[in-house]
This record gives structure tokens, sequence and C-alpha cells, in this order.
């Protein structure tokens, strides 16, 4: 939440948020002022009047920050290569609420690359993955995340990323620096 360390911000213009932790899409009149209390991954955690806010990285500017760099790979990229990128986008994903990314919360279960029948220098991702507690106001909001990020790599024309309940999650999934980090040893 919102401390002392936390950075003001004055939104530049109108702005797409969701509301934390509801999922509930809402947009952050140009003017509204805030405090930035998460910053990973190229989205924003933003407390505003009371609420939390996730702004997207592709709206950073109206919040003065710089939207996140294109993503680089060679034409000729291995499936390995694009693995390793694609391993790197889901580390980017995070929940608006816990500084720790979907990779090492252990909620990403499988990750799987194919290329298109129709066109093989195109690729489809497809993700299984799953949510700390199924009733989840962000899992559509992650699910999103996920999809838009990896979406984002060169020669992947789609992300498939279906949301799975078995097994369910539990703390003995995430990886030791997460279980470190948030005390859950």
């Amino acid at each position: 939440m919102y401390s002392r360390s936390s950075e003001p911000v004055r939104f530049e213009r109108d702005c797409a948020a969701v509301l934390v932790p509801q999922g509930e899409a809402v947009t952050l009149p140009a003017g509204s002022v805030g405090y930035i209390t998460q910053a990973l991954g190229g989205s924003f955690t933003v407390f505003v009047e009371g609420n939390l806010f996730r702004i997207a990285g592709r709206d950073a500017d109206a919040i003065g920050k710089e939207p996140p760099e294109p993503l680089e790979l060679a034409e000729d990229a291995s499936d390995e290569a694009v693995e390793k990128l694609v391993w790197q986008q889901l580390r980017t994903c995070f929940d608006p609420e816990i500084p720790i990314n979907v990779v090492d919360l252990g909620l990403v279960y499988s990750v799987e690359i194919d290329h298109r029948e129709d066109d093989a220098s195109q690729r489809v991702v497809r993700v299984e993955m799953t949510l700390t507690a199924p009733g989840c106001g962000m899992g559509d909001v992650l699910v999103a995340d996920v999809r838009d990020k990896l979406e984002l790599i060169p020669t992947v024309a789609e992300a498939d990323v279906e949301l799975v309940f078995d097994p369910p999650w539990n703390r003995t999934m995430m990886s030791e620096a997460a279980r470190l980090e948030t005390g859950m040893f």
C-alpha cells in the first residue's frame, strides 16, 4: 500500500486503469493525483483516493513514465530462443498487490511453443497458469497481461493462456526466493 516512500504522480491525461483487487476497468481523469506503490514488469500500481489501480506499461506516459522498450529477436531465432524470451516476459507479469512475478509465485504450470500451420514463421504460445486463489478478481487482468506481453514477442502471432485450478496452487509452488521475500517458509 501507500507509504512515505511511494512516489507521487499526477495524471497528465485520462488513463485506462484496473481497480485492484476487483479487476474492474475504469478511467482515471487527467489531473488525478496519486502515489506509485509498485512499479514492476513495466506496469504500475497507483494509490489514488483510497484505492489501488493498475496502470499498463503502454499508458506509462500518463504518469510521466517511459513505456517499456520493444522486444527484439533475430529473424532466424530458434524455438529455444523464443522460449527463453517467453520465460523472460512471464517474469515481467506481476500481481498488482504482490511484488513477485507469476513465475516465482509458481502460477505458471506449463509453456508450449508451436508453429502456425498456415505460416511456419509465426508461432503460437500456449500457457497453463493458475491463481493464488480461484476467486481472485485480478485473474482476468493477469491472464490478459500474460497474453499481451507474450504477443509482443516477434514471431509470436498468438498467445493462448488457459487458467486452470488443478492442481490447486499452494505456497510450496513458489520459488525459494519468493517464499523468503513473503515470509512464507
